[in-house]
């Protein structure tokens, strides 16, 4: 077994925490989740769900890591065997996350290409439904641009802690945030924009009574955070005793709550000023914003920046899930750092392959009526990530000591630990199941 690392500093794995959870959940599903579910009705419950149940599970994770000082399984393994399956699980569906998300981070990436060298826009409006179906069936194109996002994956994950993960959010980081203030101060700028922040922050308490705003917006706060794959327990197992854990995770919720609704300002008065419905779904990245950019003044250039944005912060993501698996591997073997990332990495990318060519050579392979990509999706996000959070907040809360619970944390036993400890206890495992319950037909 290597020895193991550490960050270097409290702002370094502030940054590097963040830009796990900031990625194409923030951007590109954000918008088009929070289209299809109200705008601002969705926003409330959203960033309630951020505050009730994604930061005491981050804090969960984060305690699990650091006690543990090894990965997802040793997380698990500190209060009794019977729990490593757990983690297991957690390795397995970071893995399994990472290679569909690469996919559509290719997408990015490939859009961003096209761009910035001007091939994006010849096209024309109108065409880019056809434009995003001809690439995502092309037999080779897809596998492609999910290879080059992978590779460059490993390369920061083969860096380390410090000289690769750390030293990549550290830069990397604050030029995003820059970009996407940049452009959320241009979007508010066109006529008709106001309607975009009506629809994003007036809300329609009507639609509070409606199951499937919930729903989406807890599984929303899920996918974007991290939380229920190990993400934060690995991350954890690299801190040292005197980081603040409840500070650490407060700042990461915060960080990655302000990105996505900063995002929410770049993209949507954008939609309402060209007649757009902010309901588009998933296309809303790659075939609707491609037409407003073509009518905005200086659009092309800020389409270039949007996607390059879109591809830079789905690779932040791409390293924390990539350094699940690796740092499993890490912990049981002698293997060097860069052969395991190199290694996971191709492993992650013959896993992937499948959805990358699920438009195209297997379009007609469908699973309960969904193509590849789309199930697998949905497999993970309704049901492997709320299980895994169930279960984590289960053992935290439950199975692990309450005095050693708290003082890991960093709670002591202040009021503030003891309220963490209740929504730990009773509050996250309860909506997570009512969540689980729902999609599944069952509630």
């Amino acid at each position: 077994m290597t020895q193991r690392e550490e960050w270097r500093s409290h702002h370094g794995f502030t940054l590097a925490a963040i830009g796990s959870a900031v990625g194409l959940g923030n951007i590109w599903r954000f918008s088009y989740v929070a289209g299809e579910n109200g705008g601002a009705v969705f926003l409330l419950i959203y960033v309630a769900s951020v505050a009730l149940i994604g930061l005491p599970l981050i804090i969960a994770e984060l305690s699990m890591g650091r006690r543990g000082r090894g990965d997802a399984v040793a997380a698990f393994s500190t209060d009794g065997r019977g729990w490593t399956a757990v983690g297991w699980l957690c390795i397995g569906g970071a893995s399994v996350i990472l290679s569909y998300y690469s996919v559509i981070a290719g997408w990015a990436l490939k859009y961003f290409s096209a761009a910035a060298t001007g091939v994006l826009w010849q096209d024309g409006a109108g065409t880019y439904g056809s434009y995003f179906e001809r690439f995502i069936a092309n037999p080779v194109e897809p596998l492609l641009w999910q290879g080059l996002m992978l590779a460059a994956t490993v390369l920061v994950v083969s860096g380390g802690i410090q000289g690769g993960i750390e030293l990549f959010n550290r830069w990397l980081m604050p030029l995003l945030a820059l970009i996407v203030v940049v452009l959320a101060a241009y979007s508010l700028t066109l006529e008709g924009a106001g309607r975009g922040l009506h629809f994003l922050f007036a809300p329609d308490f009507s639609a509070l009574a409606q199951p499937k705003v919930y729903v989406a917006a807890l599984g929303q706060a899920f996918f974007s955070l991290g939380v229920g794959m190990a993400v934060f327990a690995t991350y954890g197992s690299y801190m040292p005793p005197g980081f603040s854990l409840p500070a650490c995770a407060a700042l990461t919720v915060t960080g990655d709550t302000v990105f996505a609704v900063v995002a929410g300002l770049a993209i949507f008065p954008g939609v309402f000023a060209f007649g757009v419905d902010p309901a588009a779904g998933p296309e809303l990245a790659f075939i609707t914003l491609p037409q407003i950019f073509l009518k905005m003044p200086g659009g092309l250039v800020i389409g270039a920046v949007f996607f390059f944005l879109l591809s830079a912060a789905a690779l932040t993501s791409m390293v924390s899930l990539l350094e699940v698996p690796v740092a499993a591997v890490l912990h049981r073997t002698r293997l060097g750092r860069r052969r395991t990332a190199w290694g996971m990495g191709l492993l992650v990318f013959l896993i992937g392959m499948p959805s990358a060519l699920g438009f195209g050579p297997l379009k007609h392979v469908s699973i309960a009526g969904k193509d590849i990509l789309s199930a697998i999706d949905a497999a993970v996000s309704n049901l492997l990530l709320p299980i895994g959070g169930i279960l984590v907040a289960l053992f935290v809360g439950w199975h692990v000591k309450r005095a050693t619970t708290l003082d890991s944390a960093g709670f002591a036993t202040n009021r503030l630990g003891r309220t963490w400890l209740w929504l730990l206890r009773t509050l996250v495992p309860l909506a997570v199941l009512l969540v689980l319950l729902h999609s599944l037909g069952l509630a």
